[in-house]
């Protein structure tokens, strides 16, 4: 689901701001899911998982995409 509202988002110049609105917004998802206002509960919970920010997925396929036109 994540994934399909994020698609392309590596290809958009997103601003700082940008990047926190998005991640602030899938913090608040799991904040629901687990009932917690814990920041620290809640990046264990994403860890567990394997989930990743779009603040930190985005920044990691821009950085590989630029590694591939050297």
């Amino acid at each position: 689901m994540f994934t399909c509202v994020t698609y392309g988002l590596e290809v958009i110049p997103l601003n700082v701001s940008d990047l926190r609105s998005l991640d602030f917004i899938i913090n608040q998802i799991f904040t629901m899911l687990f009932k917690t206002h814990v920041m620290d509960a809640i990046k264990v919970c994403q860890d567990y998982i394997g989930f990743h920010l779009h603040s930190v997925m985005i920044e990691k396929r821009s950085t590989s995409n630029e590694n591939c036109y050297y």
